[in-house]
């Protein structure tokens, strides 16, 4: 059996109108300390967001995906969290916040490969 190691993750949940509260899974961080490793997978299911509110900004949202996925490869897309370690990458992006795009809470598991479970997460979470 492979070492398997600790990550945790927290969902991505669009909320197009806040005031509402209704919500949809749209992808999932995933950070594990032993690797140094924070990714996020997105998946914008359209149909949903038009749902919930037809006069949503389906450009705005997927940005703010992407302005995700940003931030945990780090580099010039990660704007000012560009010289943070990936563990100070994640804590960023789940601290509560009241916007279109909002983390879920965190949760633990076990892993070899956190890619690899990055993609099984945004397989069974939000596909």
């Amino acid at each position: 059996m492979s070492k398997r190691d600790v990550f945790e993750y927290a969902l991505l949940r669009v909320v197009p109108r806040v005031e509402r509260g209704e919500c949809f899974n749209a992808g999932v961080l995933v950070y594990c300390r032993a690797h140094s490793f924070v990714a996020a997978r997105t998946h914008l299911d359209e149909t949903k967001l038009k749902a919930l509110d037809p006069d949503a900004d389906v450009v705005g949202v997927r940005a703010a995906l992407r302005a995700v996925e940003g931030v945990c490869g780090g580099g010039e897309a990660a704007g000012q969290a560009a010289g943070d370690d990936a563990g100070r990458r994640f804590r960023w992006l789940i601290a509560p916040r009241s916007t279109v795009v909002q983390p879920g809470p965190v949760h633990t598991g076990l892993t070899a490969d956190p890619l690899a479970e990055a993609e099984r997460l945004l397989d069974l979470l939000v596909r």
